[in-house]
């Protein structure tokens, strides 16, 4: 768990380093885009010491950055502000702008001090402040995968190689060619995460053009995980762009090649450090087991905070490795909800329904707190699945948009996890961007429609 800095420990960084003039202060909304200011570096103080002003509704914004049009937090309240309060993470270091900069993230309060519950992060928070209240801690680790873009004309192509100056075109899981081609790339992001003390592991060429994914270690503090999670996507992007072309999270850039997965691992630890889901066994505890019942009852209803956007159900198809069922199994990557093998003292869950297009911290609280109810009501997961995890016998997840936010909206299990300003924002945020792709007509349907009807 990592140790919180002091505003001494910020200001003798930054007197160190006097080529750093400006500061980045942000939050996450809940389309996980970081939103905030640019400050000068010798007014700093003010973040840190919670002086610093936005409005709450910026947790809310719809993906484009625009007001969601029936946000209490906007029209019936005059918009009001709310307090950008530092969250005590040490100031990140950001070499890839025009001039480099550094950046402190913040989290949403009201004035008295009360956090605003429609702030991902502070969601995340509560759902962890009841795994405390029982004496447990949840050990995470995130795997993401990503494109690496060529985005200069209006369809996206495989980034061009810095090597051969051809794009990436063909699936090459598992490649060592394309991760050396890429070497300077991924050298600065690694170096880039060591200075933001973000525990990047593993990187692996993945089953699509340009597609990679870079594993993050396993952290005794789930929301210090999805905070290296936030501000790994930034950094990859950022660097991407330094080097000319684009790293793209989206759950579907190609239709023919694989998506892009966020995948978390859980452990779970009790008072003395004892991993609650190892027997001694490959099977796992009864605990484990309720863990992923929970998981599974939640599932369904969870789904529009693991596929939030338009684009991500093109992810969640059959004979993808992308789950569409409610379905778990051992060892099986077919299915929704992994147990992984290896050593019984590394017992662990893997959840894998989420896109990286997700909100890390919405997607770990989801995870987590369903997890936790299927605990205290010992929910079982029934028999875990061994073959096809797609047949029709199993229950589905949501298959659109709609039919997700219409689930979101009737789940008793997203009640009991997320605050009610949460839910709200987010059903009026995703209704708002459903109708505004519904208004739009893409050029695949004038290209079919417009003379052969």
């Amino acid at each position: 768990m990592y140790t919180s800095s002091t505003i001494s420990d910020v200001l003798r960084w930054l007197e160190t380093r006097p080529d750093i003039h400006t500061v980045r202060a942000a939050a996450c909304d809940l389309n996980g885009v970081m939103r905030g200011k640019r400050i000068p570096a010798d007014q700093a103080i003010k973040i840190m010491e919670n002086k610093l002003r936005m409005p709450l509704s910026v947790a809310g914004l719809d993906i484009w950055g625009g007001d969601i049009d029936n946000n209490p937090m906007v029209f019936k309240t005059g918009d009001v502000d709310g307090i950008a309060a530092w969250t005590g993470r040490n100031i990140l270091p950001v070499e890839w702008t025009a001039h480099p900069t550094a950046f402190l993230p913040v989290w949403l309060q009201d004035d008295a001090g009360m956090p605003y519950l429609g702030d991902p992060r502070r969601a995340l928070a509560a759902v962890l402040a009841r795994y405390k209240a029982l004496g447990l801690t949840p050990v995470t680790a995130v795997e993401l995968e990503f494109h690496l873009v060529d985005a200069s004309g209006d369809v996206p192509k495989g980034a061009k190689s810095p090597i051969t100056g051809r794009n990436l075109d063909t699936a090459a899981a598992m490649a060592m060619e394309e991760l050396d081609q890429f070497e300077a790339y991924f050298h600065e992001v690694y170096a880039a995460c060591r200075q933001q003390d973000i525990p990047v592991d593993t990187t692996i060429a993945e089953n699509g053009s340009g597609q990679f994914e870079i594993n993050l270690g396993h952290l005794p503090d789930a929301l210090r995980a999805a905070d290296d999670a936030v501000f790994f996507k930034r950094t990859v992007k950022g660097i991407a762009r330094k080097h000319g072309f684009a790293a793209s999270f989206m759950a579907k850039p190609y239709g023919n090649f694989s998506g892009n997965g966020l995948h978390i691992h859980m452990s779970l630890l009790d008072r003395d450090g004892n991993n609650v889901f190892d027997d001694g066994t490959d099977q796992g505890t009864d605990m484990m087991r309720h863990a992923v019942g929970g998981m599974l009852a939640g599932m369904a209803e969870s789904t529009l905070i693991f596929a939030p956007h338009y684009n991500s159900y093109r992810r969640l198809r059959p004979n993808s490795y992308a789950p569409t069922s409610v379905a778990w199994g051992y060892e099986n990557r077919m299915v929704a909800v992994r147990i992984p093998g290896g050593p019984h003292q590394a017992r662990r869950i893997e959840h894998r329904v989420a896109g990286a297009d997700a909100n890390p911290y919405l997607v770990m609280a989801a995870m987590l707190g369903s997890a936790l109810i299927g605990i205290e009501r010992t929910i079982s997961p029934g028999d875990p699945r061994r073959a096809d995890a797609y047949a029709d016998d199993l229950p589905k997840l949501p298959n659109s948009w709609r039919a997700a936010a219409d689930a979101f909206e009737a789940g008793p299990m997203v009640a009991d996890i997320f605050a009610p300003e949460l839910v709200q924002s987010m059903l009026a945020c995703k209704r708002q961007e459903m109708d505004i792709f519904a208004a739009h007509v893409s050029p695949f349907e004038h290209q079919t429609y417009l003379e052969s009807v």
